[in-house]
């Protein structure tokens, strides 16, 4: 029989529906439940590619007995972390600070009210050494809620006062050449030089980082900060982490090496990772960031797109309840698709050995070298696929998420100009479309949709940001008009309803009309995803540039003040504060603007590539007809001679304009 998830538009709580346990969506009636029945909320959050959250679903609200115990004793709630990221926020924050840890699944005790006494992550079902069981822990917080609830009540209201202190706006500080140098420089000392990234096991595609290292080379220079971001995507994209045979990144890697992955397939990883490679193939032409940034964008157009026109969350890191079931070899199986010749050499190429790299003898497939001959290349890797496909594969999250959409529309949108693949661009546009004509409802972002229904969750700061950063990139790279009014349109709400109105800068991530939770979330760090306020940021400095001069200085300015907020962040962990180094790079850097005037597109296509390849990190790169309505940015940008021309500006003011690739090029 199923529960009241049954009605759910969440993957993740679909999977939960059939549930033993008696679980309640979160909502005012959940409460009003625990508060009618005098009991604790047991809270429990995750998302439906999680490898552990499938474990503990499996040992623990699968079990009748354990079902039993939980319905007794709590009311049970189950969150989609991606459908609902402040309540996620709020109670990992929580978590984190009660066990200096989080993850998912993520398991908390709630006061009637909602605020939590008792946080972790993971439980087993039998007991581990420092571990309780979960139906111990169960049993204990039901005793102590039952003997000493106001100790537990006590305990719970200083909880939140620590998270309140914990969680304030950031100090204003200066982010100048010396900050960013000093930031370059410190990641220089944490970088792993022997495998790339940063950091040791588990470790996770640092893309924000390392798109800033790229900017901050391309204005200053530095090989330095070139060569960490290359050995980075060098070892990723050769690596385990990267699918070899299909392209795309999984989330991260178990292992220092970047050799076996955690296997689920995230939107927001690729979408970030897919700008990175094009980017730093438009910077060096290097052939590999080229051929990957390819493959990565074939995979979220092949693999994430919805029929609707959006893209979907994420693959499952498990299949059939095994992890990597779907992507790893033996030499067995490759002598049974390959033949025993092709399949040595595929092994060899793979690095698939008889001890194998993952469980069981499997190997996970890493290409350290391009292939030697590639008509036998092309023929194993069509037999692998082929073969693959006959495999289970894993299961499709297939909500559209706003804000993991609009990284997908920059990265399709920026791509798709940086490398002449107008596919991409277009690919972007009927996304966005989606999105506009779905989302948006009376004016106000919705956070997610399935099967072209929006779910009732709202918007938070990141949906809007990010969505509006990839309407601009997507004004840039078609000229159309209607993109920039859609992006200031979901900036001007931003400004209004999520500025906090007492600390110029400082950015809260629901709206001041929300739903009021225990605590109002203001994460500033950039973690797997730009933070909504360093989204924010970016999306504005590129409107200051786009938007005319009558919104330019009040962007600007705006941008200018929230970037302030992040010294300390961007000095002292420079790792969790990526995008904003990026936004900052941006903003030394100028942005330089290029507008490119034209009688048609095909007179403006060859001034318009060579822009793309040639501005820095934040640029803006614009091609249309002279005074295009509703695009400022070709205002007073006649032709020259009769022929396209292209006006390289900084703050609306323009050098002379160009009409060769050459001057151009010189320009820039």
């Amino acid at each position: 029989m199923s529960n009241r998830l049954a009605a759910a538009t969440s993957p993740y709580l679909l999977q939960h529906a059939d549930n033993p346990v008696d679980w309640w969506p979160w909502g005012p009636e959940a409460l009003a439940e625990a508060q009618r029945r005098d009991v604790p909320i047991l809270l429990s959050v995750g998302y439906a590619a999680c490898h552990w959250c499938h474990v503990m679903a499996h040992e623990s609200f699968e079990d009748e007995g354990t079902a039993a115990l939980m319905n007794a004793n709590f009311v049970n709630i189950k969150v989609d972390r991606e459908e609902r990221p402040d309540i996620d926020a709020v109670y990992m924050t929580a978590t984190q600070a009660m066990t200096g840890q989080g993850g998912w699944p993520m398991t908390c005790f709630l006061t009637p009210e909602g605020e939590p006494f008792h946080c972790g992550t993971y439980y087993p079902p039998r007991p581990r050494p420092g571990m309780p069981s979960f139906p111990q822990l169960l049993v204990a917080v039901a005793e102590a809620w039952t003997e000493r609830p106001d100790e537990l009540r006590e305990g719970a209201g200083q909880i939140m006062a620590h998270l309140t202190e914990r969680t304030g706006p950031l100090k204003e500080s200066v982010v100048d050449d010396e900050a960013l140098a000093g930031a370059a420089a410190k990641l220089a000392e944490d970088e792993d030089r022997v495998h790339g990234g940063f950091g040791s096991a588990p470790k996770f595609p640092p893309s924000m980082v390392l798109e800033f290292l790229l900017r901050h080379h391309e204005r200053t220079g530095s090989p330095e900060a070139l060569s960490i971001v290359e050995r980075a995507t060098h070892a990723m994209g050769r690596g385990g982490l990267y699918d070899q045979l299909a392209g795309g990144f999984s989330r991260y890697s178990v292992d220092a090496g970047w050799v076996v992955p955690h296997f689920e397939k995230m939107l927001y990883d690729n979408a970030l990772l897919l700008r990175l490679y094009a980017h730093l193939a438009r910077r060096t032409g290097s052939e590999f960031a080229e051929r990957i940034a390819d493959e990565t964008a074939a995979f979220l157009l092949r693999d994430l797109r919805t029929e609707e026109g959006g893209f979907a969350a994420s693959l499952d890191a498990d299949t059939d309840g095994i992890e990597g079931l779907t992507y790893v070899w033996t030499l067995k199986q490759l002598t049974e698709v390959l033949g025993e010749k092709d399949a040595e050499w595929a092994a060899e190429l793979f690095q698939v050995t008889e001890a194998g790299t993952f469980e069981g003898g499997a190997s996970t497939l890493q290409l350290p070298l391009d292939p030697d001959d590639e008509p036998r290349w092309n023929g194993v890797r069509s037999a692998l696929l082929r073969s693959r496909a006959d495999r289970p594969q894993p299961g499709l999250d297939d909500k559209v998420i706003a804000a993991w959409n609009g990284l997908a529309i920059t990265a399709l949108a920026e791509g798709g100009l940086a490398l002449g693949r107008t596919r991409w661009i277009d690919d972007a546009a009927e996304a966005a479309r989606f999105l506009m004509d779905k989302h948006l409802v009376d004016g106000r972002l919705r956070r997610s949709s399935r099967h072209g229904v929006v779910g009732d969750a709202a918007g938070v700061l990141e949906d809007y940001a990010c969505l509006a950063d990839g309407l601009l990139a997507l004004h840039q790279a078609t000229g159309e008009a209607r993109w920039l009014a859609d992006a200031t349109e979901l900036l001007e709400v931003a400004l209004t309803r999520f500025a906090d109105p007492e600390v110029p800068g400082a950015f809260h991530d629901t709206a001041d009309d929300a739903e009021q939770l225990v605590h109002r979330p203001s994460d500033p760090g950039d973690n797997a995803s730009p933070s909504g306020a360093s989204a924010l940021a970016g999306a504005l400095l590129t409107a200051s540039a786009l938007a005319g001069s009558a919104a330019a200085g009040r962007y600007r300015d705006a941008a200018e003040q929230a970037v302030s907020r992040t010294g300390a962040l961007s000095s002292e962990i420079p790792r969790f504060a990526g995008h904003w180094l990026s936004v900052a790079e941006a903003l030394r850097a100028g942005p330089v603007q290029v507008a490119v005037t034209g009688p048609d597109a095909v007179s403006r296509v060859e001034l318009v590539a060579e822009a793309a390849r040639q501005v820095h990190g934040g640029g803006i790169v614009l091609g249309g007809v002279p005074d295009a309505e509703g695009v400022p940015l070709l205002a007073d940008r006649p032709l020259v001679e009769g022929k396209a021309a292209a006006y390289v500006c900084r703050g609306y003011v323009c050098d002379r304009p160009v009409t060769s690739v050459e001057e151009l090029r010189a320009a820039l």
